[in-house]
């Protein structure tokens, strides 16, 4: 949804500051989504930023901002509020020293969540098999609180389903559970037909993993978020929820 934004003579900066990864395919998933930010939304700046391993990383784009005199966002294309986003982006501002505000993460955003239903959809799945178990794969975080937000995805993907179950299960080792404990999990409840949901907003490196996993297991695995419109919508709300609230205060 569209809502009131700052009254300002100046474009607005949105700086969108994604993980990073080797993987290219990382990258382009982001320049997608800020490409479809600056078609539905033409009235901001919208640049690209990362953490790590791509480029340009956060400091410099935030340098390339200093003494501009605009109004600056950086959001974080991030789905969880794990260590990149309460630990390295924060680092990273204060290290830069230009005053800008800082997005909330995506989160477990309902339009998220009907994303990953349509990817299952479009990996054959029914809404009405009740032999069907999903797993719902995320990163996973050594931070328990983000871990508990990403789970909370598994009641609303389920609802008005007949399926056997949704699980949350997570790739880094030693986050529990993991993969095959989800999968056993839900066969336990009945479910004799499985498949994986990646909770993720690219392929990479970690969803290569879970693939292979799922190839060896006879398991059909799902595509990410991707570049959807719904998952720029998402980012762009949480843009204008900033940008909006001292107008609002």
């Amino acid at each position: 949804m569209r809502v009131a934004r700052l009254v300002t003579t100046s474009t607005p900066t949105l700086v969108l500051t994604a993980h990073g990864s080797r993987d290219e395919r990382s990258a382009a998933n982001t320049h997608a989504i800020a490409g479809h930010l600056r078609r539905v939304a033409p009235e901001y700046d919208v640049r690209v930023a990362f953490c790590e391993h791509s480029t340009p990383n956060l400091r410099d784009v935030l340098g390339s901002l200093s003494g501009s005199g605009s109004p600056a966002v950086v959001v974080p294309f991030l789905l969880a509020s794990a260590h990149h986003a309460r630990i390295d982006i924060p680092a990273m501002i204060d290290q830069s020293g230009v005053d800008v505000r800082v997005a909330p993460t995506l989160g477990e955003d309902s339009r998220l969540v009907q994303v990953l239903g349509e990817r299952l959809t479009s990996a054959g799945a029914s809404r009405f098999d009740p032999e069907l178990g999903v797993v719902v794969v995320a990163v996973g975080s050594s931070h328990a609180t983000a871990n508990a937000q990403t789970a909370r995805i598994a009641a609303p993907l389920s609802r008005g389903t007949r399926w056997a179950g949704v699980e949350v299960a997570f790739a880094t080792s030693g986050v529990q559970p993991s993969v095959p404990e989800a999968v056993e999990r839900l066969r336990a409840r009945g479910a004799t037909r499985l498949m994986i949901a990646p909770w993720f907003l690219a392929h990479g490196l970690i969803t290569d993993r879970v693939a292979a996993y799922a190839a060896a297991s006879g398991i059909v695995m799902a595509e990410p978020l991707g570049a959807h419109r719904l998952v720029a919508a998402t980012v762009l709300d949480r843009i204008e929820d900033v940008l909006a609230a001292p107008a609002a205060a």
